[in-house]
């Protein structure tokens, strides 16, 4: 699996943004959000049950990434019609305020190295930064959820550019070499 300080794998995937169907599908890159951090996070499969509660926390923080340049980006394995239909379906997917990515080739995925012997992607967390390097990442057992707001204080630590303590928030002072 890419770890901190590996170059996220260039990608080009097709992604659902809306339940629209004129204008549900996009293609999103590595170049899609210059100069911005990235949260890209995955999950094994559409229609299953822990996945849109992580999918709705993430949406609900929504806006603090985006108040800090970081766009937000969620995939799977699924076709972006699956996404469409999913988001269609789900009452708390309706709205969602970021792309769903469609790895359906499994290429970014595996060269994430987040492909399990089923086919589909795991639970994987990455935060990238504007140069495209992998800052943190976050994998936990497929039955287990994530903790959106941690990846959200990992960001704002990662953005200080500074030593930051045990249970670091932001506004929480740093650590400072004696």
């Amino acid at each position: 699996m890419l770890t901190i300080g590996d170059k996220f794998p260039a990608f080009k995937l097709k992604a659902t943004v809306s339940t629209d169907l004129d204008t549900a599908f996009v293609d999103i890159d590595n170049a899609s959000y210059p100069g911005k951090w990235t949260c890209v996070f995955f999950y094994p499969k559409d229609f299953t049950f822990v996945c849109p509660t992580e999918i709705k926390g993430f949406a609900d923080v929504n806006q603090q990434f985006l108040d800090r340049d970081c766009q937000i980006l969620a995939g799977s394995t699924d076709s972006e019609f699956v996404h469409l239909a999913w988001r269609k379906d789900h009452k708390d997917l309706h709205e969602l305020p970021f792309p769903m990515l469609a790895d359906i080739r499994k290429d970014l995925v595996s060269a994430l190295g987040i492909l399990t012997d089923e086919g589909v992607a795991q639970r994987a967390t990455f935060l990238v930064d504007p140069e495209g390097v992998i800052r943190f990442v976050y994998v936990t057992d497929g039955s287990v959820g994530r903790n959106p707001a941690e990846v959200l204080r990992v960001l704002d630590a990662l953005q200080t550019d500074e030593l930051c303590p045990c249970n670091w928030k932001q506004g929480d002072a740093v650590l400072k070499v004696a």
